[in-house]
């Protein structure tokens, strides 16, 4: 089957290819017929199955050193025409690393609202509840001062504004918190339905707080590839 390189990772040796029914495989350095680069939007052939691709090979034409022939003696210099930039979209774009903490947090409440597949390293996941705790922090603030001014804590209505503040933006970011932390569990190569356990008074808080601080597991598990920027 025909299909494109959508991203190879050379120091990791793991990769997706786009194929031409349409669905997207993976493929490892063991998977290539040849030792060659493969940057992106390579055109290639390749063996599919399971979700996975298979003798892996590149279908551009062959060099002069690949094909054993001496080549002749160039005429003139000719400029290569420019080929046109490589898109990144797939699985690609969503292993990009965010140049910062701020990045996790903000992609966590944007592209990653309702993700619950995937993985997340403990970068991602410290780097997350960093801001939301920061944010959560100003946001009170904001409204302990409303309050203040308004007199509120003088009146029955006592901290209203703080509480429908902070109230409003922890339901607002409940899914995606839910999210990161089933990612992160994820990441270690356990099954994200493991984050009822902290549903269970006192320790399960504990038991969460532990997985997020286990190392990412070094290779590919069923949620994914490892996430971009782990060095295994």
């Amino acid at each position: 089957m025909r299909g494109e390189v959508l991203h190879y990772d050379e120091d990791q040796g793991f990769g997706f290819i786009s194929g031409a029914d349409g669905n997207r495989y993976t493929f490892t350095r063991e998977n290539l017929r040849r030792q060659i680069a493969m940057p992106n939007g390579t055109a290639v052939e390749f063996q599919p199955g399971g979700g996975q691709a298979r003798d892996v090979f590149s279908i551009a034409a062959p060099t002069a050193a690949d094909s054993g022939i001496k080549a002749a003696p160039a005429q003139a210099s000719v400029p290569p025409a420019t080929a046109p930039p490589a898109q990144h979209f797939g699985r690609s774009s969503e292993t990009a690393e965010p140049s910062d903490l701020w990045g996790y947090f903000w992609r966590g409440l944007t592209q990653n609202y309702f993700n619950f597949a995937g993985r997340a390293r403990r970068k991602e996941y410290w780097g997350f509840f960093l801001f939301w705790v920061v944010s959560l922090l100003v946001i009170g603030g904001i409204g302990l001062f409303a309050d203040n001014e308004m007199g509120n804590f003088d009146s029955s209505v006592s901290a209203a504004v703080t509480v429908g503040l902070c109230g409003t933006f922890v339901l607002a970011t409940l899914l995606p918190s839910i999210g990161m932390t089933v990612r992160r569990i994820h990441d270690i190569g356990l099954s994200g339905w493991l984050y009822l356990v902290v549903l269970i008074p006192t320790i399960g808080s504990l038991i969460i707080l532990v997985f997020a601080l286990i190392p990412t597991q070094a290779r590919e598990n069923q949620w994914g590839p490892v996430p971009a920027g782990v060095r295994v």
